[in-house]
């Protein structure tokens, strides 16, 4: 290429950030982006239309309570779409990531300052695997945070995974997790490592990875946001404050 025209090609891009500064800045999401869905109970009229409308039977509606559960939330928009009185809209929050109650201090004092990845698919369609592979690129650059990804289980301290744990990888996650070293942390990425998302009960797996590994942190999205897996990889090493989900009443 001419060197005159890879210099005009690059001159927009000059005195501009092309990194993003997340998580010391708010995400830049595109107008579009979805999130949790949340309610405006004013507006509600208890028809349940959004739980019918459901497709993984997130949403639960008690009387004048209404909770969603992030873990199988797909975030389709399908229960916005259903209700009668547009009680509902998709919110634009991806920082959902939570921990479990028994993550253990050691792993964070110990993993604080630096994290080394395995990625391990169990069964996806691949739509979480690009989101993951979006955190190497030059705009989310997950490395200026010390994460980073290593090709052998030996080598990682946390294993991210990614899919509904088909019947037959249960015995290769077994095996990956077993090879880790200790301290060791599992990170359920998606609806269908959380939860089997609209894939739960079918014959080919579980319902999320939860009943072969011991999962730590859960990264909610279907798939869940470069932004979102990150939140979630602070998030394990105690960095960064987990999501409260907070429920809609009257």
């Amino acid at each position: 290429m001419p060197l005159d025209v890879f210099d005009r090609l690059l001159r927009p891009l000059r005195g501009r950030p092309v990194t993003s500064r997340y998580p010391d800045a708010p995400p830049d999401l595109p107008p579009a982006a979805r999130g949790l869905p949340e309610l405006d109970p004013v507006r509600c009229d208890g028809s349940a239309a959004c739980v019918a409308a459901c497709p993984t039977g997130a949403i639960r509606l008690a009387g004048s309570t209404w909770s969603v559960d992030a873990g199988a939330c797909i975030f389709c928009g399908a229960c916005a779409r259903a209700c009668p009185r547009d009680a509902i809209r998709l919110g634009s929050q991806i920082e959902l990531a939570t921990r479990a109650p028994e993550l253990r201090r050691a792993i964070q004092s110990t993993l604080g300052r630096s994290l080394h990845v395995r990625h391990l698919d169990v069964g996806s369609c691949n739509g979480c695997d690009w989101e993951i592979a979006a955190l190497l690129n030059p705009y989310h650059d997950v490395q200026r945070l010390g994460i980073d990804f290593v090709a052998s289980p030996r080598h990682a301290d946390l294993l991210l995974v990614t899919g509904i744990m088909t019947r037959n990888l249960e015995e290769a996650a077994r095996r990956t997790y077993d090879a880790m070293p200790e301290p060791r942390l599992v990170v359920a990425a998606g609806a269908c490592a959380i939860s089997g998302g609209v894939f739960a009960g079918s014959y080919a797996g579980g319902d999320g990875i939860g009943g072969v590994l011991p999962v730590d942190v859960f990264v909610p999205g279907c798939p869940p946001r470069p932004e979102a897996l990150i939140h979630g990889l602070l998030v394990a090493v105690g960095q960064i404050a987990p999501f409260r989900e907070t429920r809609a009443t009257d």
